[in-house]
């Protein structure tokens, strides 16, 4: 009876994680099955590969030129990508996933990567 009780325990916890949740679980186990740096653990200058789902694409001038920033979250951390002198990149949209590579900075305290690499990964199949 025991074991009953603690069943239905932690079938009522996994009913009651938010969709959020789950998806950071499954971002940050896709990031392991790629063999990408959590973003959690990026060290400034170290040449990294990361991987996850970009959650918001703007266009931010830095210095009067254009920029793009978007933020690429892959269930640990958010990583801000910038990219210099563009208005707009074919395929960098909300909800994409991509791989990029790249050296992470820290940037008004949060992490970024300025012009990296990157590779448009296909669309999940929900």
């Amino acid at each position: 009876m025991g074991n009953e009780s603690h069943d239905r325990g932690g079938r009522l916890a996994a009913l009651a994680r938010t969709q959020t949740e789950v998806d950071a679980y499954r971002l940050e186990d896709e990031a392991t099955a790629q063999g990408a740096t959590h973003i959690r653990d990026c060290a400034g200058g170290c040449t990294t590969t990361v991987t996850g789902r970009l959650r918001s694409v703007t266009l931010r001038p830095v210095a009067k030129a254009p920029a793009v920033e978007a933020e690429l979250w892959d269930g640990t951390g958010r990583l801000t990508l910038l990219f210099l002198g563009r208005r707009r990149i074919p395929g960098i949209t909300p909800g994409r996933h991509l791989v990029v590579h790249g050296r992470p900075i820290v940037r008004d305290g949060e992490r970024a990567m300025v012009n990296p690499r990157y590779e448009l990964l296909p669309a999940a199949q929900d």
